[in-house]
């Protein structure tokens, strides 16, 4: 008997390679997954520009950021946006400025599509050979209301799949949002609010991208990285015991033939 619904998940046309350089770019999530790679050794930029929301400010970090990532993620947290009423632009900072100078507005598919494939495009005149992962945030938006939260989640995925459409090879779409919805329809799987994914769930995310995404060579460092990440975090009772010395002067040299192997190993 099954006791919960499995997400199928497509392998890309591409593979994460070991150590590869990362961008993340978008919600909160994109910090939280951005972290997991941190913690094993990728050299990751994470939301340089701040925490972007929704496909135009994506857009604007892409724009700013100069760059050039072998993978870059882009987490879309919602399609609704804040113009400035002076001049019409759209902003990713309201700064604490007051409310009543901006003006809400949400973006349709169509303007989601032309902001994220302009982001796309900016990545392949920088690196033609990037990749790219867009991913919707699982993390709902009570402010919204949760009917108006599922419609903005929606119009994202809806964007995505027109995206998607398109014959490039180098933009994959990754389920974080059906994968938390879905395998982990629980609510101990959230945070305190109710709202974000726990640690856990994060984790098991995780877990599940590196299984669909990374080579054979990345989980092979994976595996060759954990024990001494375990071993680097081990708290020993008697630090100055000779026992304890021997046992980090191996765990260093083990480390130091590590960042050999790996070049761009980031830890």
């Amino acid at each position: 008997m099954e006791f919960r619904t499995i997400v199928d998940i497509p392998k890309p046309a591409f593979e994460i390679q070991p150590c590869e350089e990362v961008l993340f770019v978008g919600s909160c999530f994109a910090d939280e997954i951005g972290q997991r790679f941190h913690d094993n050794g990728f050299p990751v930029t994470i939301n340089p520009f701040g925490v972007m929301y929704n496909p135009a400010s994506i857009l604007h970090t892409i724009e700013k950021y100069e760059g050039a990532p072998h993978i870059v993620f882009l987490t879309l947290g919602t399609n609704h946006i804040y113009r400035l009423k002076e001049t019409g632009e759209i902003v990713d900072n309201c700064e604490k400025r007051p409310q009543n100078l901006f003006q809400e507005e949400q973006l349709s598919v169509d303007e989601c599509v032309t902001y994220l494939q302009k982001a796309i495009d900016v990545l392949h005149q920088r690196n033609p050979e990037v990749r790219i992962i867009l991913t919707v945030s699982p993390i709902r938006y009570r402010k919204y209301g949760y009917h108006g939260s599922q419609l903005s989640k929606a119009t994202l995925l809806l964007a995505v799949q027109k995206v998607r459409n398109s014959p490039c090879q180098s933009v994959a779409y990754f389920p974080s949002y059906e994968i938390l919805m879905d395998e982990l329809r629980d609510y101990r799987f959230y945070a305190s609010d109710m709202l974000h994914p726990s640690a856990q769930a994060v984790d098991y995310i995780w877990e599940r991208l590196v299984e669909i995404c990374f080579s054979s060579e990345a989980k092979a460092f994976l595996d060759e990285w954990k024990p001494l990440r375990q071993a680097l975090a081990h708290k020993p009772f008697h630090p100055e015991s000779p026992e304890y010395q021997a046992f980090m002067d191996k765990t260093m040299l083990k480390l130091s033939e590590l960042r050999k192997k790996y070049s761009n190993f980031a830890l």
